[in-house]
């Protein structure tokens, strides 16, 4: 099998990103985007999707962190979409609960080449240090649309906003390291009856 890779650049009058995925790597990853509490969840979404990241992004955090943001999910999803090429042999779905101390959350995948997010998440505060907590979904928003997946989360139990959003990046990774993987007993199948995940 070919390698799953793919690097993707964009650059708007808001934000230059570059994003490089290898699909079948360990985690590594060298992630830069100017907002921290950002990073630390990139790091966690490489992490534990065992997929190699390295992103660097320049936006206009002096305005917000809303560009880069969003911006970094659109450029993610598409590198993470042309990596899965025509998606053949990928085990495509799974689902995952996730806890970290109080917070319990829930993610599922459908690698189906169809996007669309589902977001049951609320939370307990409107900021994490100086990060809108609303970023989180915006990311997700993004990503779901540009990586063609189908995508659900949900936050059940947390108290903590840190915690809610932590869950959901593990959660969301390993949901997606499950998902990309080749299932060795259809490695040189398309996972549908139709014969096809393009949309």
């Amino acid at each position: 099998m070919s390698a799953r890779t793919a690097k993707v650049s964009r650059t708007t009058n808001e934000t230059d990103i570059t994003v490089a995925v290898n699909l079948d790597g360990t985690g590594n990853r060298s992630i830069a985007t100017g907002i921290g509490f950002f990073d630390h969840m990139l790091d966690q979404l490489s992490r534990h999707s065992l997929i190699d990241m390295t992103i660097e992004a320049k936006g206009d955090i002096h305005i917000d962190d809303h560009h880069t943001v969003e911006d970094v999910g659109i450029a993610l999803g598409q590198a993470i979409d042309e990596a899965l090429g025509d998606r053949r042999g990928v085990t495509r779905y799974a689902s995952l609960d996730l806890a970290m101390d109080e917070a319990l959350t829930r993610a599922a995948i459908d690698v189906s080449g169809r996007p669309f997010l589902v977001w049951k998440v609320a939370f307990t505060a409107p900021k994490i240090g100086t990060f809108d907590t609303e970023l989180v979904r915006e990311f997700f928003q993004a990503l779901s649309q540009h990586a063609g997946i189908t995508l659900h989360v949900e936050n059940f139990h947390a108290a903590n906003s840190h915690h809610i959003a932590e869950t959901c990046f593990k959660a969301v990774a390993r949901v997606l390291r499950t998902a990309v993987e080749i299932d060795p007993r259809q490695a040189d199948a398309i996972p549908s009856t139709k014969g096809s995940l393009s949309g």
